[in-house]
């Protein structure tokens, strides 16, 4: 029972609820390199999702336990429960829980380097994990200021888009750096509404970030345009199934939701980005 327990808390840590906002930039990449090519690497498939689920898991957990070291996650969060602060397991077992991603990140990314990738792939992973460790760490953490959605945007978007097409092309296309793009923005839109809700809470710790920089106001825009710049971006095809599900999004933040009752809609603007992404990647495999 006991390890039952544990592992259910462990893999609560992980944040699951976060995965496909790693996952599915890598799958939108892997069908533009079949479209491009009609063929795939499958080690070098699976090895990339393997390395975009570790570092966004190390990630998470190494911001479990910084932020618990700040004083960030009291008793007051409105967030889900966090491994460290809840005293599940001490900052340095959840610290080094992290390491162990980032390494299997760098292990598995360092095999995709000397088979396939070379050192543009190199300079991208260390950067990715360097990102990941920078999120919440250092002197001047990422996710304390108003940088935050701009690293989204560039890792779960263009980087792992681009990075995928790349090691599976050779070449980085026009369009890869489009889907890119458009698929960071709505995971830019669930950091965002992360520290809307936070927004008090943050604020007392000290946190400078873009919805503070902003204000509520001007962030709820700010959510819209992230939700539906995507869909204009990618015109055509079976992406605007989507929009029914961004109209629901907005409706209910433009509403008044608040406190808690933003986590249920945090979940669901990640799983608008993963709708995004499975639409585009059906119209691209099937030509719908």
């Amino acid at each position: 029972m006991r390890h039952a327990e544990n592992f259910s808390r462990w893999l609560q840590a992980t944040r699951p609820r976060t995965w496909p906002l790693a996952l599915s930039p890598v799958f939108a990449g892997l069908a533009l390199a079949w479209v491009q090519t009609g063929t795939l690497a499958w080690f070098a498939a699976v090895g990339t999702l393997w390395v975009a689920l570790a570092i966004q898991i190390g990630t998470n957990l190494h911001n479990d336990a910084a932020d618990f070291e700040r004083g960030t996650d009291t008793a007051e969060r409105l967030g889900p429960v966090r491994a460290a602060a809840a005293g599940w397991f001490s900052v340095q077992t959840v610290r080094r829980a992290a390491h162990l991603a980032f390494a299997s990140a760098f292990t598995i990314g360092l095999l995709l380097v000397i088979s396939r990738g070379g050192w543009p792939l190199l300079a991208l992973g260390a950067a990715a994990i360097t990102a990941g460790y920078a999120y919440t760490g250092g002197a001047k953490p990422i996710a304390y200021g108003p940088l935050g959605e701009l690293y989204v945007v560039a890792f779960f978007g263009l980087a792992a888009v681009a990075g995928t097409a790349y090691l599976q092309t050779g070449t980085v296309s026009g369009q890869a750096l489009l889907v890119g793009f458009a698929l960071g923005l709505p995971a830019a839109a669930v950091l965002l509404l992360n520290n809307y809700r936070d927004f008090a809470s943050d604020q007392r710790a000290g946190r400078n970030t873009l919805c503070h920089v902003l204000g509520r106001a001007r962030a709820r825009w700010l959510y819209t345009l992230l939700l539906l710049v995507p869909l204009l971006v990618l015109t055509g095809g079976l992406v605007w199934l989507a929009l029914p599900l961004a109209l629901w999004l907005l409706w209910r933040l433009w509403r008044g939701a608040d406190g808690r009752a933003l986590n249920p809609l945090l979940a669901h603007t990640a799983l608008y980005q993963s709708a995004v992404a499975g639409l585009l990647v059906l119209d691209l495999l099937f030509n719908i």
